[in-house]
């Protein structure tokens, strides 16, 4: 896929491998292949939605391309720089304007600090500003998340789930960056919590300008909030496309099967055509021992014997869609 000359983040045959260690000596005896070359783009302003299965490596990656870990091949251009290989000192520059928000608030919080020492945090480490210019532009993006300037004076405990991701949220957004990673952000907030949540992210990112990398499991979610989706099985993208052409026109088997497994709210309009249900059999493969071939094979209703010898890659079937599977090559 060749990315267009406006994407602010890309990802290029991106693999982070971890050593198995074994023996009384320890070494090293195979590796977990959480993420086993990977390639995208992601253009200015807009938002990648990344779906799969527990274990599939969406959070690894997204870890990866912040530098939080190292790849162990590959290249992670952002805004025209390759940081793949940059140490400490070289990439802090960017650390600015790379943001995560994580999926537990209770977890990233640290219940020791006021909402104002966690959201400054950031600014002391990557801003000269003055105590006071801290203090106002930590009152300028509490307020946008939707709290009240006084409530920088509480702590962690005294909010609910969805005020503390808020916080994280703000946190994040202090030092203006320009990516976001956001890493299940609203799969620990009660459902009718959700909702506000993501609204108000979509709504930042309108107002600030940002670029969202959106890692999920539920796809009704990613649904609400992404431009394209990426649907990732086992470490590797295997269908790729605008959110339109993904949820009416599915190739993947794999993604199929996730569509259909979208709860649907029945209101006795029996006229509306409904897609069976398609039941994967098995679990996910270990990573640290993927089948040969096209790694979906084993779970796949469809899969013939090419797929046990050959790799499938990922081919644009349409404009913009990307999916590997031998179905579509032959």
């Amino acid at each position: 896929m060749d990315a267009a000359n406006d994407a602010l983040v890309k990802v290029k045959n991106v693999k982070k491998y971890f050593p198995i260690k074994g023996g009384i000596l320890k070494r090293t005896i195979g590796h977990l292949k959480a993420v086993d070359d990977v390639s995208f783009s992601i253009m200015k302003g807009e938002t990648l939605g990344i779906v799969g299965e527990s274990g599939s490596g969406k959070s690894t990656l997204g870890r990866v391309m912040l530098r939080l870990l190292d790849p162990t091949e590959g290249s992670i251009y952002f805004n025209g720089t390759d940081i793949s290989h940059l140490n400490r000192r070289k990439i802090r520059p960017h650390r600015r304007d790379m943001q995560i928000v994580f999926q537990d608030p209770f977890a990233s919080l640290n219940s020791k600090m006021s909402v104002a020492e966690l959201i400054e945090e950031p600014l002391i480490v990557q801003s000269s500003l003055t105590k006071a210019e801290r203090k106002e532009q930590a009152i300028e993006i509490i307020e946008k998340v939707g709290l009240r300037a006084e409530d920088r004076l509480k702590y962690p405990h005294e909010f609910s789930g969805g005020q503390r991701q808020r916080i994280s949220i703000a946190r994040a957004l202090v030092t203006r960056p320009k990516f976001v990673i956001c890493d299940e952000p609203v799969s620990a907030l009660d459902v009718s919590i959700q909702a506000q949540v993501l609204n108000l992210m979509k709504d930042l990112q309108d107002e600030l300008g940002l670029t969202y990398l959106f890692i999920a499991h539920d796809l009704s979610v990613v649904k609400h909030i992404s431009n394209r989706v990426a649907v990732m099985y086992l470490g590797r993208i295997v269908e790729i496309a605008t959110k339109k052409s993904l949820y009416n026109n599915a190739y993947h088997p794999y993604t199929q099967a996730l569509l259909t497994s979208i709860p649907v709210i029945d209101h006795g309009q029996n006229d509306i055509p409904r897609k069976t249900k398609i039941k994967l059999t098995g679990d996910l493969p270990s990573p640290s021992d993927p089948p040969s071939g096209c790694t979906f094979r084993t779970r796949c209703p469809m899969a013939h014997e090419r797929c046990s010898l050959e790799r499938p890659e990922l081919i644009e079937k349409d404009a913009g869609h990307f999916v590997a599977c031998h179905l579509y090559t032959e």
